[in-house]
C-alpha cells in the first residue's frame, strides 16, 4: 500500500471547452471545474482502478516538501530595501489597491507592525497551527506587501489590504505535497489573484527517508523518482485547472522561487535547473539576482523571469527586520509586482483577467540591465518591472 494525492474533479465531463489545452480538460462541458484534492492508500490493483476513473485528473505519490532555504546576511545598516528601487516599485504609482494576495509558506507573525491594517487570513494545512515560528513566511510576506517598519520601507505592494496565509510548512520548515496542492485549491477558491510560494519538493530528501527505511539505493532512488515524475504531471493538472477556472472569473496568477542549488561560485557550470513547483506548467518560476545585477551564483537555472535576491531586507517574526538571501526573496518580489499589475490593468479598463497580468509582468521585464555575456537560461526575460 502507497499514499497517493488525487486530484478529481467532480463537474461531469460532457462536451468542448474551448481554449483549454490541457488533454485532460480538453473535452469539458463549458462549466467551472469542480476540483477535489483527496488522499487514498492503495495498492497497484488501486492505483491502476484510479488510473481509470475518468473523474481523476492525476494521481501523485505524496512526497516530502520544504522551504527553499535562504542564507543569512549581515543586520541591516542601510535606509531601504535596494530591491524595491530595483524594480521600480518606489517609482510606481500603483499599490496593489484590490489585489488579493495569498502566500503559501511557514506562515506569518500576524503582530509584526510590517503587516498592521492588513487582513490577514490565515489556514494551517500543516498541523502545527497558524503562526510563524521559522519566520520565512513572515519575511516573504514583508516582501510582498509590508508596510514599513522602523522608517524602512520593506514592502511592494504596500495597497495590499487582504492577504491569505496558507501555511503549508511546518515550524520546521517541512512538510508534505498534500499541504501544498490543498494550500492552492484553498487559495484559489478564497479568489487569490496572486499566489506566492518560495518552497520546493525535496528529491534527495524522499531517497534518504527510503534508504533510512531499508530499501536499496537503486530501488529508493526509482520510486522517488517515480514520485517526483507523479507530482509534476500532479501540478501540470493542477494548473490546468486554474487556467480552466479563468474562463469564469479572473484567474490567479502562480509565482514560485526556481531554488537554491546552484554553485556557480565553485564552478560557473555547477547549475541546477529550477524543481517543483517553480518548473510546472503554468508557474512564473523567478531566479535571483544581486545588486550589480549579476546572476546569483545559487539561482537555479530556466527561471521565466528574474528579482533581486541578494541581502533582501524584509520582516523578521517578533518584530524588527533582518536580511536574507535566495530565490525564496526574488520571489516575492515577483508576487508584489504582479499584485501592482493586477491594480494597472483594472484602471486600464484592459481585461482583469490573470493571463493579461502574467503577460504584462513578463513583457515589460528588463533586460538591459544585465550584461550582454548574461544567458537567457540564467534571467529568463530579465529584471521584473513595476509599472
Amino acid at each position: 500500500m502507497r499514499t497517493y494525492v488525487v486530484l478529481r474533479d467532480r463537474q461531469p465531463i460532457t462536451g468542448p471547452f474551448r481554449g483549454i489545452r490541457d488533454p485532460a480538460l480538453e473535452t469539458r462541458a463549458f462549466a467551472p471545474p469542480e476540483p477535489v484534492i483527496e488522499m487514498e492508500d492503495v495498492d497497484s490493483k488501486g492505483r491502476s482502478e484510479l488510473l481509470r476513473d475518468p473523474e481523476v485528473l492525476a494521481i501523485a505519490p505524496e512526497m516530502p516538501i520544504r522551504l527553499i532555504e535562504p542564507l543569512a546576511e549581515e543586520d541591516p545598516s542601510g535606509d531601504e530595501a535596494w530591491g524595491i528601487g530595483a524594480v521600480g516599485a518606489d517609482r510606481s504609482p500603483f499599490t496593489g489597491a484590490d489585489a488579493v494576495v495569498a502566500v503559501l509558506d511557514t506562515g506569518i507573525d500576524s503582530s509584526h507592525p510590517a503587516f498592521e491594517g492588513v487582513t490577514l487570513v490565515e489556514e494551517d494545512f500543516s498541523g502545527s497551527g497558524t503562526g510563524d515560528r521559522q519566520g520565512h513566511g513572515t519575511h516573504c510576506a514583508g516582501t510582498i506587501f509590508g508596510r514599513d517598519v522602523e522608517g524602512k520601507r520593506i514592502g511592494i505592494a504596500r495597497g495590499v489590504s487582504t492577504a491569505l496565509i496558507g501555511k503549508v510548512l511546518g515550524d520546521d520548515g517541512g512538510g508534505g505535497s498534500e499541504m501544498v496542492f490543498r494550500g492552492i485549491r484553498w487559495a484559489v477558491e478564497q479568489d487569490a489573484n496572486v499566489i506566492s510560494m518560495s518552497l520546493g519538493f525535496d528529491f534527495p530528501g524522499l531517497v534518504q527517508q527510503l534508504t533510512d527505511g531499508g530499501w536499496p539505493t537503486d530501488l529508493a532512488t526509482s520510486s522517488a523518482l517515480e514520485a517526483y515524475r507523479g507530482n509534476l504531471r500532479m501540478f501540470d493538472a493542477l494548473m490546468g485547472v486554474v487556467r480552466a477556472e479563468e474562463a469564469f472569473g479572473a484567474g490567479t496568477v502562480v509565482v514560485a522561487a526556481a531554488g537554491n542549488e546552484s554553485r556557480r561560485d565553485i564552478d560557473p557550470t555547477y547549475e541546477i535547473a529550477a524543481s517543483l513547483p517553480a518548473a510546472a506548467e503554468g508557474v512564473v518560476s523567478v531566479g535571483a539576482v544581486d545588486q550589480t545585477m549579476k546572476i546569483a551564483p545559487f539561482s537555479n537555472t530556466f527561471p521565466r523571469i528574474c528579482a533581486p535576491g541578494v541581502g533582501i531586507e524584509s520582516a523578521k517574526a517578533g518584530g524588527g527586520t533582518r536580511l536574507l538571501s535566495g530565490t525564496s526573496m526574488a520571489c516575492p518580489h515577483v508576487a508584489g509586482i504582479a499584485a501592482l499589475w493586477w491594480e494597472q490593468v483594472r484602471s486600464a479598463g484592459l481585461p482583469a483577467r490573470a493571463e493579461t497580468v502574467v503577460a504584462k509582468t513578463l513583457a515589460s521585464a528588463r533586460i538591459d540591465v544585465f550584461d550582454m555575456d548574461v544567458d537567457p537560461a540564467d534571467r529568463g526575460v530579465g529584471l521584473v518591472a513595476a509599472p
